[in-house]
């Protein structure tokens, strides 16, 4: 194994990209020098202080100004503000000669091979032998940049083609040069994984690489396909969006958001590169996206692309679509397919596939030319642009978004039908997929005793999918290693004495299956186990309460049915925390309102980096009623100091819930106090996520876990904090800050984290907020405008956020 570490990066060019990459290691606690060149004239504001060329702001101007529009720009490139300061800035004038003291350094300027060879050329001259050095490039040949380099250069060049925005996209692309050590590659294989958090993939040196070569192939056929059956922006959107796994903004608005301009010239070089690619016609732009690119409609950043904002008379914004006929934009028309009324109820999206396929509308036809299409040209890029088919689905999930890769898809389908869609529309079928269907071999991939295997073209059969070592996968362990399940969960043997709980509600919503597959879980685990994970590996941990369920309860005026619902989640948030085996929970994306409570009861939790946490009840007129206003008041008295303002402290935490404040990253949940410093871990590599948790579940059990005696001991503030608080929304409402209802929410959130009117400042029990906070629940539940909030949320299928 390499002994190589990664203390220091420089990164040579700070524009979108470079700055994004800087921050991404900055996230991974990584020291980074972010250099770029010396601007060549002053501005005028330059000028009116009487500056210079030679002045130190000037000449890191460029650097300072796009690294300070990156920190601003939203989504945030950064997990925690405080992490910029892992960045240095300077130029590559006057601190090039600063990558002779650095591990790694990332090549990011423009996109033009003479420039990246003069920029390589003074980094050969600086660089400390055995020092990684590597292009970000999206598409120039590798083989090309390291041309007359030093030998040493050229064993550790390499390309890693981060995706854009690096925080966000998780495809890291690792293209070998002529000459590049098989321990730089295996090194960084290694580090993308582990440290970046990233699915790398070993691509070979062919334009546009593995993702782009896929990706614009797709966008490209869907250019043509939608002019051929007539169909709208709308339309073609509903049908590639999340309907089949792939992000919301689906076929056209992504093109909008990353740039019209970006795609062309990535379809361009893969026409005038490929001679030989036999859909090389494809990539030729259709008139409508010439005419386009001619009027500068490049999407978000011109004002305009397939959708255009408007604003109206009244002062509210509207979204045009593009009319891609008369090439003028119209207001938005609704997308209605039959045939995705046949999809209605099918929660897993690789149900979906052969419903679709099957459909006898439009939406059918799309989807069997689409498919047909995309099977045809994949299984002619092997071994083109890869050996295994695997790579291929790895790049489209993790840099595109999608659910399923494109073999993953086709053996959703089947592999028979997806060759009979090719046929029909006039494709030839591979031979090694007609061979592989011969020697009676009927899906891409298959799993066993829990890891995933692939057919090897080169080996004609299965061979272990590399580097699961480190993972577990759910999906390919629920059916074997199931020890119980109910309608909202599934409960999994992890192994090692370590159970499971998988949330399976729809958006693992949190209702009384949920809880009662929780409490079975700590049943079993109390009696036969060790220790207890909760995790799962959907779209989010958990969106919170079901709030139909609570909905109807307040409806009917059934209270005394929803305050048992309501002591139920409080009593299984308090199992979390006292039971005898210790509990983990694992935390990713949407961890809301009842997600987050179920997050503060934990005995250690393993958040994703990427974990959006919070207390989100005020939204919709509650206040957390499953333990979380009760645990924000008990976390409040655990940072009372001797001569500290008590009060200032609970009023972070009450505005914590009050604000309905969501943490962009799990490091920022340790701002909000919902995860505790020195207890609670975060991993970058969300699909290390679980195997992680599973350890510290192991490791709390083999170190003699004992369970916890409940609290007695919280400090509670009384009238002191309520009369403050009181005065606060008063004063809040006065000025027009928050409606009445607002007021009376957070006037009941005041009186349960005060403890009450208490006369002093006293010591309480958990079961006595716990208590305060139930009944502050109940009461909003009769509230009116707190039900009409609940009912607009239903209609909208939101999940329970702000």
């Amino acid at each position: 194994m390499s002994k190589r570490r990664i203390n220091k990066v420089a990164v040579i060019g700070s524009g979108i990209m470079g700055s994004g990459i800087a921050c991404h290691f900055a996230n991974i606690g990584v020291e980074v020098l972010l250099l770029d060149i010396v601007p060549r004239e002053l501005t005028d504001k330059e000028k009116a202080k009487g500056l210079t060329l030679e002045d130190k702001n000037v000449r890191n101007r460029l650097v300072n100004e796009h690294l300070q529009n990156a920190l601003k720009s939203k989504p945030s490139p950064i997990y925690h503000k405080d992490f910029a300061n892992r960045i240095t800035t300077g130029n590559t004038t006057d601190d090039i000669a600063k990558v002779r003291d650095v591990d790694w350094i990332i090549e990011v300027v423009i996109e033009r091979l003479d420039i990246k060879k003069q920029v390589f050329e003074t980094l050969d001259k600086h660089r400390t032998p055995g020092t990684l050095i590597t292009s970000n490039t999206s598409g120039i040949p590798i083989q090309y940049m390291s041309e007359g380099r030093s030998t040493d250069f050229q064993k550790h060049f390499c390309g890693t083609h981060f995706f854009n925005p690096a925080r966000y996209l998780e495809l890291f692309e690792i293209i070998p040069g002529p000459k590049t050590d098989q321990e730089v590659l295996e090194f960084l294989t290694n580090y993308g994984e582990k440290f970046l958090g990233k699915t790398a993939v070993l691509a070979k040196d062919t334009p546009a690489f593995i993702g782009n070569r896929i990706g614009t192939f797709s966008i490209m056929s869907l250019f043509h396909t939608v002019k051929a059956l007539g169909m709208t922006v709308e339309e073609v959107d509903k049908l590639t969006g999340s309907l089949i796994g792939r992000p919301k903004s689906a076929t056209f608005r992504t093109v909008d958001v990353v740039g019209l301009d970006t795609l062309v010239h990535v379809a361009n070089g893969i026409y005038e590169n490929c001679p030989n690619d036999e859909r090389r016609e494809l990539f030729k732009l259709p008139d409508y996206i010439s005419t386009m690119n001619d009027n500068k409609w490049l999407g978000s950043k011109t004002g305009q692309g397939f959708y255009k904002k408007i604003k109206k008379d009244d002062g509210s914004s509207e979204i045009l679509t593009l009319d891609l006929d008369k090439m003028d934009y119209r207001d938005e028309k609704r997308a209605s397919f039959a045939t995705l009324e046949k999809t209605k109820g099918v929660d897993l999206v690789a149900d979906r596939f052969p419903i679709l396929i099957n459909g006898e509308d439009n939406a059918g036809e799309f989807f069997r030319k689409n498919f047909a299409g995309l099977f045809a040209y994949v299984q002619n890029r092997i071994p083109e642009i890869t050996d295994e088919l695997y790579k291929i689905d790895n790049a489209m999930r993790a840099g595109y978004g999608w659910g399923h890769g494109p073999f993953q898809i086709w053996d959703a389908v089947g592999i028979e039908k997806g060759v009979e869609l090719i046929k029909a529309e006039g494709y030839e079928v591979a031979s090694w997929v007609t061979e592989m269907l011969s020697a009676g071999i009927k899906s891409f991939y298959t799993v066993k005793d829990g890891n995933t295997y692939f057919y090897d073209i080169d080996k004609k059969k299965y061979s272990k999918k590399p580097g699961q070592e480190g993972f577990i996968i759910l999906d390919n362990i629920r059916q074997s290693k199931e020890v119980f399940k109910n309608n909202g969960v599934v409960v999994e043997d992890l192994g090692d004495g370590i159970l499971n709980v998988e949330f399976r509600s729809k958006m693992n919503s949190i209702g009384g299956d949920v809880l009662g597959g929780l409490n079975k879980a700590i049943d079993i685990a109390e009696k036969d186990f060790a220790g207890l994970v909760i995790a799962n590996q959907g779209k989010n941990f958990s969106v919170g309460a079901n709030i139909g369920m609570i909905f109807m309860m307040a409806v009917e005026q059934e209270y005394d049915e929803l305050n048992a619902a309501v002591k139920y989640f409080q009593d299984t948030s308090m199992r979390l925390r006292y039971s005898s085996i210790p509990t983990v929970v694992a935390p990713h994306a949407m961890t809301l309102g009842g997600g987050c409570e179920m997050t503060l009861h934990a005995d250690r939790v393993v958040a994703a980096a990427e974990s959006y946490i919070g207390l989100v009840e005020f939204g919709v007129g509650l206040i957390p009623g499953g333990g979380g206003s009760k645990e924000m008041a008990l976390r409040a008295s655990e940072t009372y100091q001797k001569d500290d303002v008590e009060l200032n402290r609970l009023r972070e935490y009450f505005l914590t819930i009050g604000m309905a404040k969501v943490s962009t990253s799990a490091y920022e949940a340790f701002d909000l106090g919902i995860l505790k410093q020195g207890k609670d871990i975060v991993v970058v590599n969300k699909n290390r996520q679980i195997a992680t948790a599973k350890e510290i579940a192991k490791f709390e059990a083999e170190q003699g876990y004992t369970k916890p005696i409940q609290r007695k001991d919280i400090k509670v503030l009384g009238k002191q904090a309520l009369g403050a608080f009181l005065v606060g929304t008063d004063q809040m409402n006065a000025g027009n800050y928050i409606s009445d209802h607002d007021k009376k929410i957070a006037n009941k959130l005041a009186y349960v984290m005060a403890g009450g009117d208490l006369s002093e400042a006293s010591y309480v029990s958990e079961q006595y907020l716990l208590d305060l906070e139930r009944e502050a629940f109940l009461s909003l539940t009769g509230e009116r405008k707190t039900l009409e909030r609940l009912e607009h949320m239903i209609k909208k299928n939101k999940p329970l956020r702000n």
